[in-house]
Parts: C-alpha cells; structure tokens; sequence
C-alpha cells in the first residue's frame, strides 16, 4: 500500500468541492499511511524577505526565521515519507490558491529539494508521484484559461515528482445539472487511478 500524504488547500471549509472529493478518495488507503494537511485551517507563512533569506542561508538567522526552517524542514520530511502526494487544488482566480503557493514556497529549496547542474536543474524528490484533483466554477482544461496544470506539473518536476495525474471536477457554477456532471465525473476519474 501507498504510502500518502494529501494537501487541502480550499478556504471553503466544509463548502469545499475539491475536500470533499480528497477526503473520498481518502477512505481508499490504509489510515495509518497517510498525513493529511490543511493548508488554508493551518496556514503557513508566505513568502517574504525574511522567509526567503532563511530558506537561503543558515548564518544569521533570528528566533522566527530558524522556525521557518524548522517548518520547511518538516514539511519537506512529509513528501520525502510518502510515495504519493494527493493535493487538492480549487482554481481561483485562474491559478492555486494561496495556500498552495505558500506550500510550494517552503518545499522548493535549492541544494535540499532541487539542485542546479550544467545541464539544467534536477529534482532531488525520488520515486513519487502525484494526483492533482482540481474543482473550477467553469470548464477550462484543455485551454488557455487553464494555468493551474502546466503550473503544477512545472513546479512538481521542478522538484522531481514528474509522474502527476490530473482530476477534473468542471463547471461547478454553471448550474445544478452541470456541476453534479462534473463531481461524477472527477469521481470516476479518481476511481480508475491506482496506487
């Protein structure tokens, strides 16, 4: 079995389309592999001055940026502990939400999960893979309006995790027919993924 960890990011709560789609997917996988982060319920720092120095250097540094450290270091143990990642991304505004962002932020650490070469950048992430199950009001895969999967699968390389499937859950706003469409079918995209 899977080891998982699973990434909430909607500020929607208990209203969330893209949690309520996680938490099912969720009942498949023995409980005790899995961590499970809210990211909008306990939400990190963002990306700052401060932040960025921290993440850069380890001289120097005050009381609150060694916390930063500290956080990013565990956060970064959580991917390294899974096999897959599970991450719901709600699209707002065209993109992730900030939450997100501010969980990539702090992963995304040269020479500890990334590394420059001569020939490009390599990912120090290894043997994970990752589904990305995303809930828009309207319907944009395939488009141009679509930025939130080239972003992911990017920033997920970027680091090393280039095997990511994505789940769609479209036209949430366009009314009840469409949107009950739309659940049905990230649901049945979710059952056929295996891990």
């Amino acid at each position: 079995m899977s080891r998982v960890l699973a990434l909430k990011s909607s500020i929607l709560g208990e209203y969330s389309q893209s949690s309520k789609l996680l938490d099912a997917y969720l009942t498949k996988f023995d409980q005790n592999e899995l961590t499970v982060r809210d990211l909008a319920a306990e939400p990190l720092p963002v990306l700052d001055f401060a932040v960025a120095t921290a993440l850069r250097s380890s001289e120097d540094l005050s009381e609150e940026q060694q916390a930063v450290v500290a956080l990013s270091d565990t956060l970064i143990a959580e991917v390294n502990a899974a096999d897959t990642l599970v991450i719901a991304a709600p699209m707002y505004n065209f993109t992730i939400p900030t939450q997100l962002k501010n969980w990539i932020d702090l992963i995304a650490r040269a020479g500890v999960t990334f590394k420059y070469t001569e020939s490009g950048v390599v990912g120090l992430f290894e043997n994970k893979k990752a589904v990305v199950i995303t809930t828009r009001g309207g319907i944009h895969k395939d488009s141009a309006t679509d930025v939130v999967t080239p972003y992911l699968k990017t920033v997920l390389g970027f680091v090393g995790i280039s095997e990511v499937e994505f789940v769609y859950a479209e036209a949430l706003n366009m009314g009840e027919e469409p949107a009950a469409k739309g659940i049905e079918s990230a649901k049945s995209q979710l059952d056929a993924i295996t891990l």
